[in-house]
């Protein structure tokens, strides 16, 4: 009997240690909006943390919709890491209890003015959309190194304040940084090598990048708006006379579309996802289409 009782007392232990588990492994240390953030997050703190991404693989930021789960657990996280620039993210933070865990990554970032809204038909709904985003400021700041750098810095200062004692924090974040350096270099070098001036892209997602590096980005999608034959007329010529060596069009784009274009410049048609998470291997492939290197 006293076997038995012993039996019983070690089952219902292990039972309670394993739902503490469980419900430990289910819940987020960090939380994120896109998945280039969880990249920044995870270079720095490697796999201390847990880290959740909102808008998942393969999502548009611009039609997210959190699901009542990611509300809890945005409430749960000890710290939340945004661009502070994507519309979806200023509703999110402010229902976010604890403000001084929201971290704005945007903060320090000499932001570029003007409308990024776009109208498209995503992988995931039949919908036709059409979105602005915040005050009508670019938010693709992850697409830059330059940009990336001040992203890195701002979320190594706030992980640093919580954990000011952590020499590995420091020591991941140094080099991430030095890697950084490193792209930035390299998209400078193959920039200035290149005798591409410019390139064509059919949502301009790149602005940042086109200002870090004196290369024009040449946007097919006007204001939002398809493109006219006017336009499109336009482009081919200016295409030429800039040397540009690739159609940029981001995945959520039919191929057909931009393949009739690209066609008519006489250029390759390269596909790019903006919202890749490892962003130094993504920014590295867009700088070799772009510069032909």
């Amino acid at each position: 009997m006293k076997i038995f009782h012993s039996i019983c007392v070690v089952a219902a232990t292990l039972l309670l240690v394993a739902c503490g588990n469980e419900k430990a492994d289910s819940q987020a240390d960090f939380v994120v909006t896109i998945q280039p953030i969880k990249y920044i997050v995870e270079q720095i703190t490697g796999d201390d943390f847990r880290v959740e991404v909102l808008v998942p693989a393969g999502a548009s930021p611009e039609s997210f919709e959190p699901t009542p789960k990611q509300i809890i657990e945005l409430n749960e996280a000890k710290m939340v890491f945004s661009t502070g620039l994507i519309t979806f993210e200023n509703s999110l933070t402010q229902r976010v209890e604890n403000k001084n865990g929201v971290v704005n990554l945007s903060s320090g970032i000499e932001l570029i003015e003007g409308s990024c809204s776009h109208n498209h038909t995503d992988n995931h709904a039949t919908e036709h959309h059409s979105h602005a985003h915040s005050h009508g400021i670019d938010p693709h700041i992850w697409t830059s190194p330059r940009e990336l750098k001040v992203m890195a810095r701002n979320a190594y200062e706030a992980i640093i304040t919580e954990w000011p004692d952590s020499t590995k924090y420091t020591d991941a974040y140094n080099d991430f940084i030095n890697r950084l350096n490193e792209l930035d270099v390299k998209c400078k070098e193959l920039c200035e090598a290149s005798s591409a001036k410019a390139f064509v892209i059919y949502h301009p997602a790149l602005t940042y990048f086109s200002r870090a590096y004196g290369i024009e980005q040449i946007a097919i999608e006007s204001d939002g708006k398809e493109p006219s034959a006017k336009h499109i007329a336009h482009i081919i010529e200016e295409a030429d006379t800039k040397g540009v060596k690739c159609l940029l069009y981001q995945t959520q784009y039919p191929r057909s579309t931009v393949e009739i274009i690209a066609k008519d410049m006489n250029i390759e048609c390269r596909e790019f996802n903006p919202l890749e998470e490892d962003i130094i291997s993504n920014i590295s492939s867009i700088t070799s289409y772009i510069t032909g290197k």
